[in-house]
């Protein structure tokens, strides 16, 4: 199937403000792109390209002082199939882990498991290493926070997520990721776009979301605590350790948000 994509986010700047975007398609899905990805903004200024130590393409730019506009539309070829299910996946030992996976066991900014590691042996420690494991996490996750878009907060870790038992997508990621962490399982955030689909009215869908990837059995496998199921239709922009390696803006000023749209469907 084809899936139509883009976004048209409107911003106000009290002066040119240097910024950092990761808006852009991940390189791993490139070569399925129909047609460009390409970043346009009104006024129209300089963009500047590299790549992240995690991969993923970043776009430079400085904005004009005003209103200003960055805003995109592509198409993407995908096969239409829900995320992988690989029950039989195994939990590897740590050393039998490749070095690169590693970082991905570590505390970070919004998770933070040295607050979640007794809880999450007490929860866990019992259940099958490797996918079931996973799963069991994903489970408890779902069934612990509540989505609200009144409780987003940009400052909100996974251990004060399940505190408040409430969050958006990034917080469910957050609190599935630190879990797996604790129980030894390389676990890393994913943003992107997810195709919107039939069923229950979900608040806010579509939009760039938020889900994780967990190394089993030599492999990174997609999982989503917050809807709990397999989807289609997720379009990959970036991975990182957990939200702060990956905002689609980080502005070196202060700005205010006059629209933010964003679409994913079927062409």
């Amino acid at each position: 199937m084809e899936i139509k994509l883009g976004y048209d986010l409107v911003f106000n700047f009290s002066q040119p403000t240097p910024l950092i975007l990761m808006l852009e398609v991940h390189a791993s899905r490139a070569s399925d792109l129909l047609s460009e990805d390409r970043i346009h903004t009104e006024p129209k200024v300089p963009i500047s390209k590299y790549l992240d130590g995690f991969g993923n393409k970043c776009s430079r730019l400085t904005t004009t002082a005003g209103e200003f506009r960055i805003y995109s539309e592509s198409v993407i070829g995908d096969e239409g199939k829900a995320d992988l299910v690989q029950a039989s996946a195994k939990q590897l030992a740590i050393e039998d882990l490749p070095n690169e996976s590693l970082v991905y066991l570590l505390p970070s900014r919004y998770c933070d498991t040295e607050f979640l590691m007794t809880k999450a042996w007490e929860l866990f420690g019992s259940s099958e290493p490797g996918w079931q494991r996973v799963e069991a996490i994903c489970d408890y996750v779902h069934q612990s926070l509540s989505y609200n878009i009144d409780t987003a907060s940009p400052t909100k870790s996974a251990s004060m997520a399940l505190y408040e038992g409430s969050g958006v997508c990034r917080d469910f990621a957050h609190t599935a990721i630190s879990l797996c962490r604790c129980m030894n399982i390389p676990a890393r955030y994913c943003s992107g776009y997810m195709l919107h689909q039939d069923g229950p009215e979900i608040p806010r869908e579509p939009e760039f979301a938020a889900w994780f990837e967990a190394y089993l059995d030599g492999a990174w496998y997609s999982f989503d605590a917050r809807f709990n199921e397999p989807r289609k239709g997720r379009v990959l922009i970036s991975r990182g350790r957990d939200a702060a390696d990956v905002p689609i803006m980080h502005a070196f000023g202060f700005s205010t948000i006059t629209s933010f749209d964003v679409w994913a469907e079927e062409a």
